[in-house]
């Protein structure tokens, strides 16, 4: 197993879970080739995505955005939502934020904690996939367990 995954797999047992972490055959950059190499409907892919939120008159905050594959985030809603401006994190703040790359972001196991939103479409599921570390790497969560280990905001992001 890569580095980074085995390293988000203790996480996972860290935080009670049994650390089912599995490694596809081929890259799942993407929503659409990680539910292809799963097999699972694209809706059930959990996309880690990091933004920056800048509030009036403050520096701007990495901000985590769990959202169902199949849906694109509106930034202009959650900017509304949230009172401020969203947009996208470049590579280095991403990195700095999760400690992972772009592509393998976990929801959970981060340097210091993020304030995370999870996409409401994620709750029609009875079971999650998302990435462990890698772009290879995949872990299975049920949207309860994903709810309360990232401490998430539940809201519509689409």
């Amino acid at each position: 197993m890569h580095p980074l995954a085995e390293r988000f797999r203790r996480t996972l047992i860290e935080l009670g879970e049994d650390g089912a972490v599995q490694e596809t055959p081929d890259r799942a950059h993407t929503a659409a080739e990680a539910a292809a190499a799963l097999g699972v409907p694209v809706e059930t892919i959990v996309k880690s995505l990091v933004f920056t939120l800048t509030a009036p008159g403050a520096e701007p905050t990495p901000l985590l955005v769990l959202a169902s594959g199949s849906n694109r985030v509106d930034v202009s809603r959650l900017g509304d939502v949230l009172g401020g401006r969203v947009g996208k994190a470049d590579a280095a703040t991403v990195k700095e934020a999760t400690g992972y790359s772009i592509g393998g972001v976990p929801p959970l196991g981060h340097p210091r904690p993020l304030r995370t939103l999870v996409d409401e479409a994620l709750l029609r599921h009875e079971l999650l996939w998302a990435a462990a570390g890698t772009a290879t790497a995949v872990f299975p969560i049920t949207p309860d367990r994903l709810v309360e280990l990232t401490g998430g905001e539940v809201v519509g992001v689409a």
